[in-house]
């Protein structure tokens, strides 16, 4: 079976839209992840980054990396992406309440899979709540994410609410590259562990 060309329905959707631009909702996973995506978006759509992570600990990482959205939507307005953000606070148990019973999955696993689900099943929510036509997320940008899975996710989540899922596949066409870039450029705190208590943890056992 051939596996789906996510880009190719992304360039075929923004086609149809000729000179309109319509709203969208872009779930961010963080910053840098977010850079080279909010670029490309802002060609097509009017762009609200929604930051909701619960899967962020501790709380005072969740703060910096939010600090770090803030920045970065700044610089790249400044540079004439523009882009709104929707804030909302730490939550952590909207995290831990969904993953019971997986926290001994390995990472890249299926506690990873219901992170995803929380926070696209909530960006959905929201579109539909706030009246964006559009919704879609920055983390098919990682090369550790799995892009397949995530899209699955996304359309679940359309159909559930009834709002259009973007289909995507950001880090290819060197969007990882340019994210990398673009954080460089502006200075951009660049974390060294994916963002959940079980990511922190791998990463200290790792040290």
């Amino acid at each position: 079976m051939n596996r789906e060309n996510f880009f190719r329905k992304f360039d075929k959707t923004v086609a149809g839209f000729g000179d309109s631009k319509p709203k969208i909702l872009l779930h961010s996973c963080c910053g840098p992840c977010s850079s080279s995506v909010i670029e490309l978006l802002a060609e097509h759509f009017t762009v609200t980054v929604l930051w909701y992570n619960p899967n962020l600990y501790p709380e005072a990482e969740f703060e910096k990396r939010l600090e770090t959205q803030r920045q970065l939507i700044a610089a790249l307005s400044n540079d004439g992406s523009p882009s709104e953000l929707i804030e909302l606070p730490w939550r952590s148990e909207d995290y831990f309440s969904n993953i019971k019973g997986l926290e001994d999955e390995p990472e890249e696993g299926k506690r990873c899979l219901e992170c995803f689900r929380i926070r696209l099943d909530e960006t959905a929510r929201l579109a539909a709540e706030l009246g964006y036509e559009w919704f879609c997320t920055t983390l098919t940008v990682s090369s550790r994410k799995d892009a397949v899975a995530i899209n699955a996710i996304g359309r679940q989540a359309a159909e559930k609410y009834g709002v259009k899922w973007l289909p995507s596949e950001f880090r290819k066409r060197e969007g990882n590259h340019r994210s990398i870039i673009l954080s460089e450029k502006y200075g951009l705190y660049r974390q060294e562990y994916c963002g959940c208590v079980f990511s922190l943890a791998n990463q200290e056992n790792n040290k």
